[in-house]
């Protein structure tokens, strides 16, 4: 290994970048504050000379990937780190740009960071499409219990059968007369904004099929392998895969357990064991997904026409592996819902044991899609 690599720790923000070096000699310097700018950063690199010698890292947050991919493009070897994994002292009560940027550059050289995986600028414009139509729908919720709280604090209620935001209740809200008028201007303007999240999320939902439809070809079948499961239709599919990237990167389905922040925490010591609730560290997107369709194996195991349909097409392993976890997950909610355990307990357990699940068909689907892009 070589000994004369020099580690550059940025800390990164909206407009400047604070710059640190570990020198191969042990000492860390400040380098300032540049611009976060493309043209900033080149001329930093520039400056620096040896540019393979370096290694630079930064934290994952709002900026993105930009730093990253330019730094790669200038042929610097860099890292992007998760900020809740940096080490940090007890009693460091001092906290500045610079110190931030030393400390990255001296765990970098250390090897105490833990780095994140990034995605391809393709992978990373499909999940900003995931998250949009994502955001889109809590609007399109947030809309709908505005108006319908505002029904409830003048005390008018829907017929009686009418679900809510079934075609009969819209009948009845589009003919619902209200006086005075300034109550009927509030509830139209309250019932535009409902018809323009619905409209909008359909828009993005279009969007997604057509962007799913034009992914590579491996990508697309991992996402179609994965809607071979119970509860888990092509937006789920495309939250998982946009949100994990390649699922052969866990070696083990305990750590796209722990990385969907589904596991119990732990605080254990000698002969005392202590659990308590799941962690929810890693990717909130996952895991609301997982939880999402874990509720679809309160049923008793079936293969209706809608998952046949998905399953059309699909490798014999794949769909045993989707079965196998019908028969797994449904058993498992029973007993523990037998146990007197809380019904969100019970999904959350549910929704941990559907991740290896998806693990192993994602891992059956990329290896198919490898065998048969090298055939």
């Amino acid at each position: 290994m070589s000994t004369n690599l020099r580690y550059l720790g940025l800390d990164v923000h909206a407009d400047t970048i604070a710059v640190a070096m570990a020198e191969p000699s042990g000492a860390v310097r400040n380098l300032g504050v540049i611009p976060n700018r493309p043209e900033a950063v080149a001329k930093l690199i520039r400056k620096l000379r040896g540019r393979e010698q370096l290694r630079a890292c930064y934290e994952a947050g709002p900026c993105g990937y930009v730093l990253y991919w330019q730094l790669t493009t200038l042929g610097v070897a860099c890292d992007v780190v998760a900020p809740t994994l940096v080490p940090t002292k007890p009693g460091d009560r001092v906290k500045t740009d610079r110190r931030d940027a030393e400390t990255l550059a001296r765990c970098h050289r250390a090897g105490d960071l833990t780095r994140v995986w990034v995605p391809d600028a393709a992978h990373e414009a499909l999940r900003d499409l995931v998250r949009a139509r994502e955001a889109a729908q809590q609007d399109q919720l947030r809309a709908r219990h505005r108006l319908g709280k505002l029904l409830l604090r003048h005390g008018i209620r829907p017929p009686p059968g009418a679900q809510p935001w079934s075609q009969r209740h819209r009948r009845w809200l589009d003919t619902l007369p209200l006086d005075p008028p300034a109550l009927q201007a509030t509830m139209d303007d309250y019932l535009h904004e409902v018809d323009h999240a619905a409209a909008r999320l359909e828009r993005l939902e279009g969007t997604l099929d057509a962007a799913v439809a034009a992914a590579p070809a491996p990508l697309r079948a991992v996402i179609a392998a994965l809607q071979t499961l119970r509860g888990v239709r092509q937006v789920t599919a495309a939250t998982i895969v946009r949100e994990v990237g390649l699922l052969s990167r866990f070696t083990h389905p305990r750590q796209l357990m722990g990385y969907s922040g589904t596991v119990p925490a732990e605080h254990s010591s000698g002969a005392r064991v202590q659990r308590g609730a799941i962690t929810k560290t890693g990717n909130a997107h996952l895991r609301r997904v997982l939880v999402e369709a874990a509720w679809a194996y309160r049923f008793p195991p079936k293969c209706g026409k809608a998952l046949r349909t998905r399953q059309r097409g699909q490798p014999d392993a794949i769909t045993a592996i989707a079965w196998k976890a019908q028969h797994r997950l449904s058993t498992r909610y029973r007993r523990l819902l037998g146990r007197g355990k809380p019904t969100p307990q019970v999904v959350t357990a549910v929704a941990r044991e559907l991740v290896g699940f998806i693990w192993a068909i994602g891992i059956a689907a990329e290896r198919a899609g490898t065998a048969a892009a090298a055939a």
